[in-house]
């Protein structure tokens, strides 16, 4: 089990902002950061959200690069932890869309160049599964720290909007010509984000002198059905949900909330929706889920950790907010979805991510007062 990883420092970059309070303030007001965006070719939908405090330019790998460093600088800081030190690990997940728009460079490569512009010494590790890549990142990096071979680990992802990506989910059907109204009757699909996030994960909080959360338990499953659209009947959703339970040492009445992946896709909201009735439907006080991509864009690469990050801040303020675009929610959806801001009745939480190519990361986390 994962017991006693706690998360001693947050670090993002959001299109609402790059501080931890500010952004998450706004997520509860119900804000949003699109705006039209041009494109040098017709989109089904010229919306997106960057980030502001990251100037666009011609090169989208030194712009992923500077991205990812504003994030993990963050992150360092506010845990106080010197990338220098021993004993520190770094694990890196992305989506890299930059490979679509320019010739660029390796994976490896890329991760390097991210540690050297925080002045971290060692080798990084670097995950790319598709949107599920940063909570992959998350998963990778508890196993290390619980392998006693790291004091602290620094994990999470980013991920830029590039031309090439824009125009490759319009062409795909996913992207809507609307808004993102993630598992509403009226969802017709996502809306494209970029942003970055890294949590610091360590076995003892007393260096930090502060933990966010414990991370309690990862689980992670493939539905191996195809290479963009989910499992249908959501039980790969299920099996990913009951793996990360299991690790923590928690039961699906213990769950409060639930950071739902919920791109606005017909197919990803109905098959996550499914998974979680499965695991959630049958007990008297389902969790709250809640979603925000419908606030931030589908950050593709990096979407697990800035998750990760609102599913403990919900936690921690025992308050989730809105699902963007939410008023009518879909069947499968039926009981655990409401609109608008929701009260948390607990202290325990599961941060939900599904990838292209059938990646599905489950990761539970437990705030103070979280059952032992």
């Amino acid at each position: 089990m994962t017991h006693g990883i706690h998360v001693t420092g947050l670090g993002w970059s959001t299109p609402l902002g790059d501080g931890i309070e500010d952004v998450w303030q706004q997520l509860l007001a119900g804000h949003d950061g699109f705006a039209p965006l041009g494109a040098p070719f017709p989109l089904r939908n010229e919306l997106a959200a960057a980030v502001p405090s990251v100037p666009p330019g011609p090169d989208h790998g030194a712009r992923l690069t500077a991205l990812a460093a504003k994030g993990l600088r963050a992150a360092f800081a506010d845990a106080g932890l010197d990338p220098a030190e021993d004993g520190v690990a770094l694990v890196l997940g992305t989506s890299y869309g930059a490979h679509l728009d320019e010739e660029a460079e390796s994976l490896y490569d890329w991760a390097g160049r991210c540690a050297e512009a925080v002045a971290f010494p060692g080798a990084p590790v670097c995950v790319s599964t598709a949107c599920s890549a940063a909570s992959d990142a998350l998963l990778v990096g508890a196993e290390l720290v619980r392998s006693g071979r790291y004091r602290a680990v620094v994990c999470g992802g980013a991920d830029i909007l590039t031309p090439a990506k824009r125009l490759a989910h319009s062409m795909l059907g996913t992207m809507t010509g609307e808004r993102l109204r993630a598992f509403d009757t009226g969802h017709s699909g996502m809306l494209l984000g970029e942003g970055a996030g890294f949590l610091v994960l360590e076995p003892d909080a007393a260096r930090a002198g502060r933990s966010y959360a414990v991370l309690r338990g990862v689980g992670a499953s493939n539905d191996a059905v195809g290479l963009t659209a989910p499992a249908a009947d959501g039980r790969t959703v299920r099996t990913a949900v009951e793996r990360a339970l299991a690790d923590s040492g928690l039961g699906a009445a213990d769950i409060a909330a639930v950071s739902a992946h919920g791109t606005g896709t017909v197919l990803n909201d109905e098959a996550e929706a499914r998974g979680l009735a499965m695991v959630f439907g049958e007990q008297p006080d389902a969790p709250v889920v809640f979603g925000t991509k419908g606030a931030l864009g589908h950050s593709l690469g990096a979407c697990g950790a800035v998750e990760a990050i609102t599913l403990v801040l919900a936690l921690r303020d025992r308050t989730a907010p809105p699902v963007a675009g939410l008023r009518t929610p879909i069947g499968e959806a039926a009981g655990l979805v409401r609109p608008g801001r929701r009260t948390v009745h607990g202290t325990a939480g599961v941060s939900l991510t599904l990838g292209f190519g059938g990646f599905n990361t489950a990761l539970v986390f437990t705030v103070d007062g979280g059952t032992s």
